[in-house]
């Protein structure tokens, strides 16, 4: 039995890291969600540099090949469509009009006119013919200063 030195509680040996004796997982997991809370921002930032470092880019790749990282994926791209269903209703109706001639997807971006990874954009999902081509940068630029429509 070892006492924590933060909150003066005796506990077993294991309710202890094998590198802190002197506090509590429990008192160790608390400093860390508060320090978490109070710099939330600098730690997405760190986060999302960390994340896109080359030796983290060609893992996640290398994964994405294995039979468990395709399964992953087919399980989230599962997730997304159950809990977004109206957005996959309208991305399968589009799909078909394209498929069918009903559609035409454009050659460009209705913003900036690049040719480069054009997507199929929807502000209302209620009117899933209703379709902007915007290039994959102006796609995620719209997304993040707008909020789409689905009721």
């Amino acid at each position: 039995m070892l006492t924590c030195k933060h909150c003066n509680t005796e506990k077993f040996d294991s309710d202890f890291y094998d590198s802190s004796k002197s506090k509590c997982k429990e008192c160790i997991k608390s400093a860390v969600r508060l320090h978490r809370d109070k710099n939330i921002d600098k730690i997405r930032e760190y986060d999302k540099k960390r994340s896109n470092e080359p030796h983290r880019l060609e893992a996640r790749k290398d994964y994405q090949k294995t039979e468990a990282g395709k399964l992953a994926k087919k399980r989230a791209i599962a997730a997304y469509n159950k809990r977004y269903p109206m957005k996959y209703a309208t991305h399968i109706i589009t799909r078909n009009a394209v498929r069918d001639g009903k559609l035409f997807p454009a050659t460009s971006c209705s913003v900036c006119n690049s040719t480069e990874k054009i997507e199929g954009h929807h502000d209302d999902y209620t009117k899933p013919m209703d379709v902007r081509w915007l290039c994959e940068k102006c796609h995620k630029e719209w997304h993040r200063h707008n909020k789409p429509i689905y009721e």
